[in-house]
């Protein structure tokens, strides 16, 4: 079941989260374990985030370096997969095109195809960690309304090279694409980056999810501006409790956001970090349940291996 699908059937704001594939070595017990304990929240999907390469310089024994290709976090069509059959919860892994070819993403539809996922968040990307600006791979592609197309021609039955497959695809993708309340980074104005998210839904896009934020008129003013444009799909809100001092100066740079002062003021009278997590917790639960008073379609948790905290908002508010 798609999506959309999932949010018009739901009588109340829905459940949802997101995670990460392990660390490459990593076991999936962890995960696993996550998801049992979430699931106490009925979960109506679950994201699994999706890593780029990486390069690093190995030293050779002549004093040379190697250059090498390294994926961190492998496994997602596998985590993704391996949830989805045990957990029975439709899992929406996400495609990007940083770090990846066209042929690469065939590849990836192909696979989830033949899983039965059929669910995809479809984003850009971040740039390289040692990259100044965002740039595509040779082969690869450098927008999310790129990629999108990518998936359609796909849904018709083409491969990215223009040639038909041998049968037609019996299930096709549905997706979702990312949004930003308090506007992406590189965009010069949040009227362009709605702009963009118009041309992402007249591409496909079904729904979209925010970038987490922390000031719930800053989402409410979105939506608002979303609709005055046209954009009439679903926007999901995406929450991360906050949970360490230093917090506050990683996530405005790393996110592009504003912390609230009240927040900031409540952390910095905190005397350790877990009194910090108790404070996200509490400024969370008050945002969801905000939002559910608005009767949000859903809320997106962003766990970055924090589930207790997740699990902690979620306690109050489901």
């Amino acid at each position: 079941m798609n999506i959309i699908d999932i949010l018009d059937n739901q009588t109340r704001t829905a459940f949802s989260f997101e995670i990460l594939p392990p660390i490459k070595g990593a076991g999936i017990q962890p995960l696993l374990d996550t998801v049992e304990r979430l699931s106490e929240f009925d979960p109506k999907y679950i994201n699994i985030t999706t890593h780029r390469s990486e390069y690093v310089y190995r030293p050779q024994d002549n004093g040379s370096y190697l250059r090498e290709k390294v994926y961190r976090r492998p496994g997602t069509i596998a985590v993704a997969a391996a949830l989805q059959h045990r957990f029975n919860i439709p899992t929406v892994p996400h495609l990007l095109c940083s770090g990846f070819t066209q042929a690469d993403t065939e590849q990836i539809l192909l696979d989830l195809q033949f899983l039965g996922i059929d669910n995809l968040l479809v984003l850009r990307g971040d740039k390289a960690p040692d990259a100044r600006n965002f740039k595509a791979e040779e082969g690869g592609l450098a927008h999310a309304l790129e990629l999108q197309d990518q998936v359609n021609l796909f849904n018709d039955g083409c491969f990215y090279n223009g040639e038909n497959m041998p049968s037609a695809p019996k299930s096709t993708f549905h997706f979702g694409v990312a949004c930003y309340p308090e506007k992406h980074e590189e965009a010069p104005n949040l009227d362009q980056d709605l702009y963009w998210l118009k041309k992402k839904v007249e591409h496909g896009a079904s729904y979209a999810v925010t970038q987490l934020f922390y000031d719930n008129q800053k989402y409410f003013d979105f939506v608002e501006k979303a609709r005055e444009a046209g954009i009439t799909i679903p926007i999901i809100p995406g929450i991360k409790p906050l949970t360490k001092r230093g917090q506050l100066t990683a996530l405005p740079k790393i996110f592009n956001i504003d912390i609230p002062q009240d927040l900031v003021q409540s952390v910095m009278a905190c005397t350790d970090d877990k009194a910090v997590a108790q404070a996200g917790v509490e400024w969370s639960v008050q945002q969801c349940r905000e939002l559910m008073e608005h009767e949000v379609p859903s809320i997106h948790f962003y766990s970055m291996g924090r589930a207790d905290d997740v699990y902690n908002v979620a306690k109050e508010i489901y």
